[in-house]
């Protein structure tokens, strides 16, 4: 039976993005039916951190320890480059202010779950991207809601307090619930492991969905410009982050996890705080973001393991050729 399950939820989970952008749609062009799912919205996304929590085992934060500098540089640089970028393209964009302060929500957040799986995509350093996104989202709490009334607090009042009991009880909870529960009944978490993403994919169609049939009436006159901060943001991300990575002395490898913890943000936590305290429009960003990503992020990981691996194949060509020239 959970086999059997486990291949749907497999095949579900590889048409993700088109689910998502379908049920975007949907909710643009009939709105009534969707608005009712917001106030799930909180539940859906911790359902997600949950799941998040019992794919990670006490284990996966010994390189907090043995590995400290790239651990280190990892959740410095994304929380240096996201927010920043973020703040720099709502004024060369000039975004109006409420699509302005969603911008910043979510270079506020923390890396996405997804990004793990990109790196093991494009032959990263796994083990380290799993740390990053594990810290990143425990210190969550501490750094998204001061670093968001530090950046957008100019522009509308902002409820640091609030954010952050939010935060508290979205993310830190469930991720630890998640923890405990594999460290204590891991056995039965390792049955329950390919059915799991089915969760995320529901949690964020109901999101994304219900975001966009909130904003529906105003969403047409900024579409565009949303759309073009948006992949601005999740491009210069992605490159930056890598970039930045080689800068301070990570290999390939690492680099690539780095690129993919900083533009790869976890757009449900921002969907979900910008429907509970912002105005409905702040919300655009993130759901453009969390479509983006999901396009952006595997094209990114398929281009670096087809290099790595033609790079490979000619390595192996050329030593072949050596050996029968000797």
């Amino acid at each position: 039976m959970l086999e059997k399950l486990g291949k749907f939820v497999a095949f579900m989970n590889k048409y993700f993005t088109l689910w998502i952008v379908l049920g975007a749609v949907a909710a643009y062009f009939d709105p009534a039916p969707f608005k009712p799912l917001s106030k799930y919205v909180s539940y859906c996304i911790m359902a997600v951190m949950l799941s998040m929590g019992l794919t990670v085992s006490v284990k996966d934060f010994q390189l907090v320890f043995s590995r400290p500098k790239d651990v280190g540089w990892g959740i410095v640089l994304r929380y240096l480059i996201m927010p920043f970028v973020a703040l720099a393209l709502t004024k060369i964009l000039g975004l109006p202010p409420v699509l302005a302060v969603g911008m910043i929500l979510v270079g506020c957040c923390p890396s996405g779950v997804a990004s793990n799986v990109m790196t093991f995509l494009a032959k990263g350093d796994v083990a380290l991207s799993v740390t990053v996104s594990s810290v990143n989202t425990l210190l969550a709490p501490l750094i998204t809601p001061f670093m968001f009334t530090l950046l957008a607090g100019s522009i509308i009042e902002i409820d640091t307090w609030g954010i952050l009991k939010d935060i508290l009880k979205i993310v830190l909870i469930p991720v630890g619930l998640g923890i405990t529960i594999r460290y204590f009944f891991s056995t039965f978490v390792d049955k329950i492991t390919p059915i799991i993403p089915i969760v995320s994919l529901i949690a964020i169609f109901v999101t994304t969905s219900s975001g966009f049939a909130l904003s529906a009436d105003s969403f047409a006159s900024v579409a565009w410009i949303a759309f073009v901060a948006v992949v601005l943001h999740n491009l210069t991300g992605l490159s930056v982050g890598y970039l930045a990575a080689r800068a301070v002395g990570m290999p390939n490898y690492k680099a690539k996890a780095i690129s993919f913890e900083i533009g790869m943000e976890n757009g449900g936590l921002a969907m979900a705080l910008a429907i509970a305290h912002l105005a409905p429009l702040a919300f655009i960003p993130a759901a453009i973001f969390n479509l983006v990503h999901n396009i952006t992020g595997p094209a990114v990981a398929t281009f670096w393991r087809s290099r790595l691996e033609k790079q490979q194949a000619e390595a192996a060509m050329a030593e072949n050729t050596s050996l029968k020239k000797g």
